[in-house]
């Protein structure tokens, strides 16, 4: 399915930027992609992905922690101050 998904989005860029078929054809392409990235489905499928990116970056950093210079680590910290504790309950983030 990765792959599908992979060789989709390919062709659809490469037709965008290749296509003669005018501005129409273009800007129906931009609704349609918009309609799909507004998809609850897709929205959901995305900041589960997020989420578990953030959680593998995480468990990486715990991991490595020890073996950075004290400038980056002391940088990580600091950015994850920065964005806080936006946990709401409901599985829902500021993405």
């Amino acid at each position: 399915m990765r792959y599908r998904l992979t060789f989709m989005t390919g062709v659809a860029v490469g037709y965008v930027l290749g296509a003669r078929a005018g501005r129409e054809r273009y800007e129906q392409l931009c609704k349609k992609f918009q309609r799909f990235t507004e998809n609850p489905a897709v929205r959901n499928t995305a900041e589960a992905a997020a989420l578990g990116g953030r959680k593998a970056a995480t468990k990486a950093f715990g991991k490595v922690e020890e073996r950075l210079p004290d400038s980056v680590s002391d940088r990580v910290h600091s950015m994850r101050g920065q964005r806080g504790g936006t946990d709401d309950g409901w599985g829902t983030s500021n993405t």
